[in-house]
């Protein structure tokens, strides 16, 4: 198995019908253009062509996702090699170029995010395989002259049973690119899968572990350049003036350009070009954020909460009298922070701005918007730029963003020839375009019994969705803003929740598992509290309020059940509980604690139970819910993103720390057997991990934690 192909893009996008005695399937491709006006045929299911057939026997499966190690490049090619009943070890991988047609059909664009690329290729990739093993059995029937309903197809290769006949998908290609695509060709069912729901390996791993993997920062092409940009330490901060002569002295240094980001510092390498960026003397107009205080942006939301805002949900005809009238009322606030990405890849791009067309080699989440911004800088047409989409080192969000692409495309134009922008850590830490800060106000009344029956839910939160794609926010709602926090599951006959998007001044972004991660905190640790309250265990208390909810509850019990809920822990544990919905998948997860005499959260155990429908790959789902524990974990324990006079004062791994080796939990994942609807795993993970984590301080110390991160414990 390999990642690594011979066949260019050019090969595949321009060819089609008989490729070198090659098959090409196209699937609704656009006529004219670079895949040409004579694809084979046309099905009404999908917008991509993703599968090249070779008389060498290989299996090409063009993968229209960005692989940040949520396995894609796997879990992809699977789907459609299941009902192409291809011969996995034959199976290559190439990234797919951008282009319309690779459009991510849950997006309307071509990119990577909110969980959703097995999902969207759950029926196009199947069907696109289907198709291809019915016009592979019609060719061998052709061949020999027999019943297609007497051949079958079975790991690379079709045979006729009666005779026992066998004919390899290499020999019957070229007889099957003359045959019509077929419309609508059966999937198999569940029970006669043999590639899909098993464990098999992935593609990606050797090119990995020889070091053949591109990543965009290993990026080299002939004549390329390297920069590093000086930006505005103020966030909104711009270029008051600079003089470039101490930065053009450094040896190495070529050209000093200014750029919408900053000041660009052009060199031989990346050494010479920091240098010269430190060089550089560059005076800043500060702009109106120079004042800006973690402690004044905490102040807006914690005010802004004094104020209705826009509505979200309304169930039950007055929570307020509801509330009134209830016979115990509690009221609680709770507090997050900004945090960065930290992707282990710094931010970096490449590209090549000419006059009759573009290049980009990035490691992108967005396709679609990498080359549309190519063509607005470079000044031509879409069609003329070409995204080279690399292995990405983490993305969790912030590689959807267009920002490090735009600097090295106007450094690139600036200086005439392809560059390489690459940021420091320190960049990275201090430039993102961070998690939403938010604050929330939450009421809830009790009956005599200690039942909810009302429940208010107040987010205050900047909206991503206003900066990236303001069209999207409708009557004063961000939609991803409230997401969660209008889902709330429980059965509650009153609940109102409502939305404010202050403008704190900083840039927010997607960050993975987004404003679950922070609503699924409060609404988790809220009906903790309320289960404390009413003096009822917190697992039995959400049991009965999910009676309407049996995919929540059902990862609940499992949960539960593993985690050994209700026995005796070792002296000095405690557990907590929590349960979520996001991105279609349902997770409960069950973490054990203890808290050293220092103040210090050790976090032992997470028992993970996950229903996510049906299950492509099981070591995927069970990589991604670790790996979202420990993005999750990391966050609650230490992740907090301050600023002072408008600059973020966290610069590195020192000070914005990440969960070392020594401190990970025994992580064990339980997969529900499921038919129910697609879910995505690479977020799903995360939101739950907070409140479990805190629930489980709560039960150990009787200290009701509102305000992240967790860090050492008074």
């Amino acid at each position: 198995m390999t990642s690594r192909t011979s066949v260019t893009r050019r090969e595949f996008l321009e060819t089609t019908g008989v490729v070198g005695a090659g098959l090409l399937l196209g699937f609704h491709l656009p006529a004219g253009g670079r895949f040409g006006a004579a694809a084979v045929g046309a099905a009404p299911f999908a917008p991509n062509a993703w599968l090249r057939l070779g008389t060498d026997e290989s299996v090409l499966v063009i993968v229209d996702r960005s692989e940040m190690g949520q396995g894609v490049t796997t879990a992809l090619p699977m789907l459609l090699a299941e009902e192409l009943d291809a011969d996995w070890s034959k199976v290559k991988i190439e990234f797919a170029p951008a282009d319309k047609a690779y459009a991510n059909p849950l997006f309307g664009m071509q990119g990577t995010g909110g969980s959703t690329s097995v999902r969207a290729a759950w029926q196009p990739l199947r069907k696109a395989g289907a198709a291809a093993r019915d016009m592979l059995v019609s060719a061998a029937a052709q061949t020999w002259g027999v019943d297609k309903a007497e051949c079958r197809a079975e790991r690379g290769a079709v045979i006729h049973g009666p005779s026992r006949r066998r004919l390899s998908y290499g020999r019957l290609v070229a007889k099957a690119a003359t045959l019509p695509v077929p419309q609508d060709v059966p999937l198999k069912e569940p029970k006669d899968w043999r590639i899909l729901g098993t464990r098999v390996r992935r593609l990606d791993t050797p090119a990995k572990v020889d070091g053949t993997a591109e990543f965009g920062i290993d990026v080299k092409v002939p004549g390329m350049l390297v920069a590093v940009i000086a930006r505005s330490p103020v966030r909104g901060g711009a270029v008051a003036s600079f003089d470039a002569a101490k930065a053009l002295a450094v040896p190495g240094v070529r050209q000093v350009v200014q750029v919408s980001s900053g000041v660009a510092v052009v060199a031989d390498g990346y050494w010479p070009a920091k240098q010269g960026r430190d060089a550089l003397a560059v005076t800043w107009n500060e702009g109106p954020n120079a004042q800006l205080t973690s402690a004044s942006i905490s102040q807006l939301l914690a005010q802004s909460a004094d104020h209705a805002g826009a509505v979200a949900r309304h169930d039950g005809s007055d929570p307020e009298a509801a509330l009134a009238a209830a016979a115990t009322r509690y009221d609680a606030a709770y507090e997050l922070p900004f945090l960065a990405h930290a992707t282990m890849e710094p931010m970096n791009c490449t590209a090549h701005v000419r006059a009759d067309g573009v290049d980009v080699w990035a490691p992108t989440q967005f396709q679609t918007g990498a080359q549309g911004l190519g063509a607005k800088i470079g000044g031509v047409a879409p069609e003329q730029v070409t995204v080279h989409t690399t292995y990405l080192g983490g993305g969790f969000g912030r590689r959807f963003e267009l920002d490090f692409i735009q600097e090295a495309l106007e450094t690139s134009k600036a200086v005439g020839a392809p560059v390489k922008v690459i940021w420091s850590r320190e960049d990275d830490t201090q430039q993102d375009q961070y998690r939403p800060a938010c604050y929330h106000r939450l009421r809830a009344g009790l009956d005599a019994a200690g039942q909810p029956v009302a429940w208010t839910h107040r987010i205050v939160a900047p909206s991503i969705m206003a900066r990236v794609f303001p069209n999207l926010v409708k009557n004063g709602i961000d939609g991803e803003a409230v997401e969660g926090g209008v889902g709330m599951p429980y059965t509650v006959p009153n609940v109102h929740v409502d939305y404010l998007m202050p403008d704190t001044g900083i840039p927010v972004g997607f960050w993975r598992s987004v404003n679950n991660s922070f609503n699924a905190f409060v609404v988790e640790s809220f009906v903790d509290e309320l289960a404390h309250a009413a003096k009822r265990d917190p697992y039995e208390y959400r049991r009965d309020l999910l009676t309407k909810a049996p995919r929540h509850l059902g990862v609940l019990n499992l949960a539960a059940q593993q985690a050994g809920w209700g026995a005796p822990l070792a002296a000095g544990r405690s557990r907590g509980i929590a349960v979520w919905k996001s991105f279609e998948t349902h997770v409960a997860q069950v973490a054990e604690i203890s808290i050293d005499s220092d103040g210090t959260v050790r976090v032992h155990r997470v028992v993970c139970a996950v229903d996510c429908g049906p299950v492509v790959n099981p070591d995927i789902v069970e990589a991604q819910m670790q790996s979202a524990i420990v993005y999750g974990l990391t966050a609650a324990l230490w992740g907090e993103i301050t600023i002072d006079r408008g600059r973020v004062t966290q610069s590195n791994f020192n000070n914005y720390r990440v969960l070392r080796l020594a401190e990970m939990p025994r992580v064990e994942v339980h997969i529900v057997p499921s038919s129910e609807s697609q879910g995505g795993v690479g977020e799903p993970g995360t939101p739950p991990i907070a409140p479990a984590v805190c629930n489980a301080i709560y039960a150990a110390t009787g200290k009701r934690l509102r305000k992240l991160p967790i860090g050492k414990l008074a």
